[in-house]
């Protein structure tokens, strides 16, 4: 299906990168459980928390080592719900997943408290938004994908700025919070007014912009990185990106830049409408509180009896 028959198991499912995650999903378990007594105040993680940094880690893997990660280096629309999934999906996952008790711990490190500038809500917003927007323009893009060392510390940096992004939004420590109510509201329309030029370059282009999914030559270096062989036996084989196909690349190209934007306003309408409805739930819970009160015992500056 969509060509994957082509390639072996080590191709589509990246055991190494399954292995790691693997790891990870272990020391989790282990920090949360056996070691839960090292920090402070910690208490039980419920299971929905560890649903969801579980669920986080299954996207990321699917995202970044999965076959939609292979995928994404044969089409551009794939490449972007890749991107979509692993930093608007998975990290807020991951993070949500993350007892409170581990952040503040994590939080006590003298290089991060050093670096907690980075977490201001515009600052956040910025860098994500701005690498993201670097990483599509072509000439940036091509050059990434055909350089593995800086094609993956890319994709980390773009994950650690979009952690300090959604952190603004998820924060679950109220004396580290930097906005509420209202500014997160803001922050939501900013990150959502960010993106869109990216993708609106993508979207109204009128040509293929990326030699790596339109020029055979250039898309069989970049899949030597993802699939074991010789590129020149890929060009031998398929000819070139085309070969997998299911539409033009300038069609391929407009879906991705598509699939991203709904998939960003989605996500980022879902979390205003939370945002707002627990803001708009919160004053009008306060008013009410003060309405029911006596007049008598409402003094100094508040309500006064009449």
């Amino acid at each position: 299906m969509l060509g994957l028959e082509y390639f072996s198991f080590v191709d589509l499912w990246s055991p190494l990168f399954l292995a790691v995650m693997l790891l990870l999903v272990a020391g989790y378990f282990v920090l949360i459980g056996p070691l839960a007594g090292w920090f402070p105040g910690s208490t039980s993680v419920p299971l929905w928390r560890r649903g969801l940094f579980v669920c986080g880690m299954i996207f990321l893997y699917l995202a970044q080592g999965g076959p939609l990660s292979l995928l994404g280096h044969l089409m551009f629309s794939f490449h972007m719900v890749s991107m979509a999934l692993s930093y608007l999906v998975a990290v807020p996952l991951i993070m949500l997943g993350i007892p409170d008790f581990i952040w503040r711990a994590a939080l006590r490190v003298n290089p991060l408290q050093r670096l907690s500038f980075l977490a201001r809500p515009i600052v956040a917003a910025l860098l994500f938004n701005g690498l993201f927007s670097l990483y599509h323009i072509p000439v940036v893009h091509d050059y990434v994908m055909l350089h593995f060392t800086i094609h993956r510390s890319y994709y980390a940096v773009l994950f650690l700025t979009s952690a300090l992004m959604w952190w603004t939004l998820i924060n679950p420590l109220p004396e580290h919070r930097m906005v509420d109510g209202l500014g997160k509201i803001g922050f939501i329309f900013l990150n959502m007014v960010l993106l869109t030029p990216a993708c609106g370059l993508i979207i109204f282009a009128d040509h293929p912009l990326y030699a790596t999914y339109s020029d055979p030559d250039t898309w069989a270096q970049a899949m030597g990185y993802c699939v074991a062989g010789n590129p020149t036996a890929l060009l031998q084989a398929f000819g070139g990106p085309t070969f997998f196909g299911i539409m033009s690349p300038k069609v391929d190209q407009q879906v991705g830049g598509i699939a991203m934007k709904f998939i960003q306003e989605f996500i980022f309408a879902s979390m205003l409408a939370y945002v707002f409805y627990h803001w708009y739930k919160k004053e009008n819970g306060q008013e009410d509180a003060e309405a029911s009160m006596p007049s008598s015992e409402l003094e100094g500056g508040r309500l006064t009896r009449v």
